[in-house]
């Protein structure tokens, strides 16, 4: 927005100090943690079209996001739910608008003059846009332990429109393009179909697909204020990739336990999913075993294939109760392993942090990556880092 005045100018009407730019510079974050490729042009033609708008008005931040913001059908979805949650309600402005009429003729009065936008908008419209986003921009660097109910219930709703992809690989698959090489199957069924005619060479390239992504989520009693949380992220990577399909996401817990909850997660409503994970997990803040069960993940699925060539994220803060030395060995095969080894420690962020526990101490030189977890914008930031992005 060259709208530091027209931020300004909604902050006093709101009459709060909220920035408002920052605000829906915080929105499109929020949309690229959710799958939405809202990179920096989009982001400039969305601010570009409420400087001319009113962005301090709902409806009129809602149709000029989803104009500039979204590219596709799939990021619609998507747009809705963040848009839902990062603004409240419990419905967008476009669900009762997305079936549109065909346009047809009608009769008009040019004498009339435009009509009040107040009167054809709804009262929602009446509250600035601002305020209710800035609680959910503020909320976005909180600590998940130190939240109110009432913030959890916001800081769910933002976290059920989170996607996780992992790093994109080539794979041996060969797919219509229209660069690579050429095919020559495709050219001459071409050149059949036009009865003998010279046509242009049909290409084809190597495809690219996500790498998996294996979450290994630490549910000991160190980390009670973050399990919550850190599973839901968990619940939104598991259930539903970007590309509308399944994501190839796989969830254990480690406590004094290791426990597959994948197909827990499953489910498409978050509660009941978490429910089903409380349900099958039997150490609840318990202890933390990182070394054994580490090992046994290896042993019974990583050697196996699903750590092979997988983006590993272990969500703990290395607390850990066993021999610090086995659980070096187990990272270092888990390194050897995996194409990537990530670590995201909630207790990074403190003040003064350095990684003294003997588990951490102990894993850190097989971690490719070690970041924070303790808030939703770490856990963007853990999502880019996942993608590929590096270490933002």
């Amino acid at each position: 927005m060259t709208g530091t005045e027209s931020g300004a100018d909604v902050g006093e009407r709101a009459g709060a100090s909220v920035d408002v730019p920052a605000v829906l510079v915080g929105f499109a974050r929020a949309l690229r943690a959710a799958g939405v490729e809202a990179g920096p042009d989009r982001v400039q033609a969305f601010l570009g079209a409420l400087d001319v708008l009113r962005p301090g008005m709902r409806s009129d931040v809602y149709w000029s996001g989803r104009l500039t913001l979204c590219g596709s059908r799939d990021d619609l979805e998507r747009y809705d739910r963040v848009f839902a949650a990062y603004f409240g309600g419990a419905a967008s402005e476009g669900r009762g608008m997305r079936a549109a009429p065909p346009p047809r003729l009608r009769m008009t009065v040019r004498d009339a003059g435009p009509a009040p936008r107040a009167q054809v908008e709804g009262e929602r419209d009446a509250v600035p846009t601002a305020v209710l986003a800035s609680s959910a921009e503020v909320l976005r660097h909180r600590d998940f332990a130190g939240l109110t109910d009432a913030e959890r219930g916001q800081l769910r709703r933002l976290l059920v429109a989170f996607a996780l992809r992992g790093e994109l690989r080539r794979t041996a698959r060969l797919r219509p393009a229209r660069r690579g090489v050429v095919d020559p199957r495709r050219t001459v069924q071409e050149v059949l179909r036009r009865g003998g005619e010279p046509a242009p060479p049909r290409m084809r390239a190597r495809a690219e697909r996500p790498r998996r992504v294996v979450l290994l989520v630490d549910v000991s009693g160190s980390m009670a204020a973050y399990a919550d949380a850190l599973l839901r992220f968990a619940h939104a990577a598991a259930h539903a990739g970007p590309y509308g399909g399944r994501a190839r996401t796989e969830v254990f817990t480690i406590g004094t336990r290791l426990t597959r909850v994948t197909r827990e997660l499953t489910h498409r409503d978050p509660d009941t999913a978490l429910a089903a994970v409380a349900a099958a997990v039997p150490d609840w803040r318990g202890g933390t075993r990182l070394g054994e069960l580490l090992r046994g993940f290896l042993d019974r699925w990583g050697q196996r294939g699903m750590a092979r060539g997988a983006v590993v994220v272990v969500l703990s803060d290395g607390w850990e109760r066993g021999d610090p030395d086995l659980l070096a060995a187990q990272m270092r095969r888990l390194h050897r392993l995996a194409h990537r080894v990530i670590w995201a420690n909630p207790r990074k962020a403190r003040p003064g942090y350095a990684p003294l526990a003997a588990g951490m101490a102990a894993a850190l030189p097989s971690v490719d990556s070690f970041v924070e977890g303790h808030s939703l914008a770490a856990l963007e930031r853990l999502a880019a880092v996942v993608r590929g992005a590096g270490d933002a």
